[in-house]
């Protein structure tokens, strides 16, 4: 060591770099070679750099210092040999797909559209409203249905039609109520209509009684609940209270 420092004291190393020695060294791939060879691993491995530099060598000797410095630039600069290690303190290049550029377009989490509910049996009717439009109860289909049967002289109907018209547009989109008119005349219907405000509530005109027979209602004013499967849950009488008790049940099932 005590020759090493005399060297580069005398200005030995200072000449030979200015000469152009190191520059061709390095040029020569031989600082690759020795480096790939694993020589600087082993001589670090064995504790001389960690004894070298605990004696203050590197210290006192500030162009060594210098030359250690350069090495590591020289090193950093070159990378990986062809063939050889990659260069200490060096990162693997990153295979992760978080590595993609920012601006691709996300992989596809959805699955494919939810198929349409099955129509049940008790579903597959159709009529046409009092207003004249055509109704067709499938499009009911995958949620729970109200079907309230009426008179338009029932004074029953007419205590419950207050209700109706209340509960009705707040429950539209999960439970429908739907009013079938019977025994009785259009024209009657239409007022009842009118006087209750239940304008917004589909009511299917069933002058003949084919629905009221279908669903075997014999009297007014009767309720059929259906439930989302296409059940029957009740059929029967039902006062304002019972009526936004069981609408609010179905609606948060």
């Amino acid at each position: 060591m005590r020759i090493s420092m005399a060297w580069t004291g005398a200005g030995q190393l200072r000449r030979w770099t200015a000469a152009g020695q190191l520059r061709r060294w390095t040029a020569a791939g031989q600082l690759r070679r020795w480096t790939g060879a694993g020589q600087l691993r082993r001589w670090t491995g064995a504790g001389q750099l960690r004894r070298w530099t605990g004696a203050g060598q590197l210290r006192r000797a500030a162009t060594a210092g210098a030359l250690v410095v350069a090495l590591f630039g020289v090193a950093a600069c070159t990378g990986t040999a062809p063939g050889g290690p990659a260069a200490a303190g060096s990162a693997p290049a990153s295979t992760d797909a978080s590595s993609a550029p920012t601006g691709a377009p996300p992989t596809p989490t959805g699955g494919p559209p939810a198929a349409p509910a099955q129509v049940p049996d008790v579903l597959r009717f159709t009529g046409t409203t009092l207003g004249g439009a055509a109704f067709d109860a499938a499009q009911l289909a995958g949620k729970p249905v109200v079907l309230w049967f009426w008179a338009p002289w029932c004074a029953t109907c007419a205590s419950q039609a207050w209700t109706v018209a209340e509960i009705e547009p707040r429950y539209r989109d999960t439970v429908p109520i739907v009013g079938v008119a019977g025994l009785g005349e259009r024209k009657a219907m239409k007022e009842f209509v009118t006087e209750f405000d239940l304008g917004a509530t589909p009511q299917i005109e069933d002058t003949r009684g084919a629905l009221w027979k279908r669903f075997k209602v014999t009297e007014q004013s009767i309720f059929v609940i259906i439930d989302r499967n296409g059940a029957v849950v009740h059929h029967g009488f039902l006062d304002g209270e019972a009526l936004t008790a069981k609408v609010a049940a179905l609606a948060g099932a």
